[in-house]
């Protein structure tokens, strides 16, 4: 159990971001689409990084954004294993939003994601070893 625990805390992802005109919608907020673009990129590095092997996204589950994320602003995300299954586990992802120009932080967005290691014949294998 502590080899587990170990490449849990190890494979913790986080990425920062600056939310620019190009990513926001018609209200000057992040796209909810972009955001689970990023999710889901974040959330796959972690995955690999504690799996070390080929992954897929197979779903991703209960989104919640608990508020808006306005241009401007730096968003921190932070994705970490959750779960692990045979050939699978879960990732949370949070954006974390902060105000540029203060020190003011909260949390915008969680959300799940579930991977699933293939081989090279793209079939589910042991995501550890």
């Amino acid at each position: 159990m502590e080899k587990l625990e170990l490449l849990i805390k190890r494979s913790e992802t986080r990425i920062f971001k600056a939310v620019f005109p190009n990513t926001t919608n018609h209200y000057d907020t992040l796209f909810g689409g972009t955001a689970l673009h990023m999710m889901d990129e974040a959330s796959f590095i972690c995955a690999t990084r504690f799996s070390r092997k080929k992954v897929v996204t197979v779903s991703t589950d209960k989104i919640d954004f608990t508020c808006p994320i306005p241009q401007g602003s730096i968003v921190e995300f932070v994705a970490k294993v959750t779960k692990v299954g045979r050939t699978s586990c879960v990732v949370q992802v949070d954006i974390f939003m902060e105000d540029m120009y203060s020190y003011e932080r909260s949390k915008a967005v969680t959300g799940f994601f579930t991977f699933v290691a293939i081989g090279d014949d793209k079939k589910p294998i042991a995501i550890i070893d």
